[in-house]
């Protein structure tokens, strides 16, 4: 076995990449100096997002509005739901450099173990999954952001959703659902599953207990607006950006000025014409495909994607390439995909061609675009070998 196959095979190994990354962009946040998203602007600082975190618990305690501008505490708007600011609070309590590291070594860590938890992958598949994410684990903990949270939740859904642990794979489920809304996308998976009923009141319990959960803190008169205050943020935020999303391509590339509900539309359809292959729901390679696609789609057809986003849509992409039987069109997406959606916005790429071509023409989003395109014809009318087998 050659060196680079032992590291894939050892786990504790990648467990110390991880962590240690997560550690190392937590003390560089921390330690780096005050900034200002306009010229002039109010300084913050540069774990920003971690501050909205922060104050959101606290925000959440004494009654005021989540959603409301705080322009001397933090730089952008909290829109997440009232449960998350609450649950935060473990972390809001700590000296900001703890839980800064805290919340991104939790990200990094609940990555990691989901896919080891998947099943039928091989110790070797596992690590090459987790190397292929590193980059973007990198740039979405830089960014204090829960977007390897959200793909860590929802790979440990699809591998309970496997074990038959339904209880556990509904509380992932509805967990990302009350982080960012977009894994309401995940409710799909359950219809791979035979126990539907199950699903349906596990799911239940769940929602009920984090929809009601801000009750401990806040009266009812609160609870209900914050609520209405949460909806009319979400609702008013669908025209503010492109993002690097299917919207964003469709405008740069072509100049086509499209409906983004349109958009959207064909993209809820596209993606669930492949469940019309009932009989093809007992294909454990169909279903971790599936998987893929839920974790593309949420990041492809989201207006206000962004590069920290794309951990979600890496291991959607990930999960696509080893789930089957590779072939050579799928590598070189697979290295299309790594290129330009991992390493375009690092110094990899000179600044002018970044500045000049990547960013502008949504480059990063074009790779996961083009593997969504070819992983939807696959489930279509694929035969779906599993990657053991021709």
């Amino acid at each position: 076995m050659n060196a680079a196959n032992r590291f894939l095979v050892n786990q504790r190994t990648i467990l110390i990449v991880f962590l240690g990354i997560a550690l190392f962009a937590s003390l560089q946040s921390y330690f780096s100096g005050l900034k200002s998203f306009v010229p002039g602007g109010h300084l913050y600082t540069s774990y920003n997002n971690y501050i909205i975190f922060k104050q959101s618990f606290f925000h959440l305690i004494e009654g005021k509005d989540l959603y409301a501008q705080f322009v001397e505490e933090q730089g952008d708007l909290f829109k997440y739901s009232p449960s998350f600011a609450l649950i935060f609070g473990i972390l809001a309590v700590l000296p900001n450099v703890l839980g800064l590291s805290l919340w991104n070594i939790l990200n990094a860590a609940v990555l990691f173990f989901s896919v080891y938890h998947l099943p039928r992958f091989d110790l070797r598949t596992k690590g090459l999954i987790l190397v292929f994410m590193l980059v973007e684990l990198l740039t979405s903990v830089q960014n204090e952001q829960s977007n390897a949270l959200i793909a860590g939740l929802l790979l440990f859904t699809f591998g309970f959703l496997e074990k038959k642990k339904y209880w556990l794979a509904s509380l992932c489920l509805v967990s990302t659902i009350y982080i960012k809304l977009f894994g309401i996308v995940g409710l799909a998976l359950y219809l791979l599953y035979p126990d539907k009923l199950k699903l349906t009141y596990t799911t239940a319990v769940w929602v009920l207990l984090f929809t009601f959960l801000p009750l401990v803190v806040v009266d009812w008169e609160q609870f209900v607006f914050l609520y209405k205050s949460w909806g009319n943020l979400l609702s008013n935020d669908h025209s503010i950006s492109d993002g690097l999303s299917v919207i964003g391509w469709l405008k740069t590339w072509f100049g086509w000025q499209v409906n983004k509900t349109y958009v959207s539309v064909a993209g809820v359809i596209l993606f669930c014409l492949p469940l019309l292959r009932i009989k093809e729901y007992q294909n454990f390679t169909f279903r971790a495909l599936m998987l893929a696609s839920v974790l593309i789609w949420v990041v492809i057809f989201n207006h206000r994607a962004e590069s920290p986003t794309f951990i979600i849509a890496a291991a959607g992409v990930a999960m696509w390439y080893y789930s089957q039987y590779p072939t050579r069109g799928n590598y070189i997406l697979l290295v299309l995909a790594f290129i330009f959606t991992t390493l375009s916005p690092t110094d990899l790429f000179p600044k002018f061609i970044r500045q000049g071509w990547l960013v502008p023409y949504t480059i990063k989003a074009v790779p996961c675009i083009l593997v969504w395109g070819k992983l939807t014809f696959d489930l279509l009318f694929g035969k779906l070998a599993p990657r053991s087998e021709p």
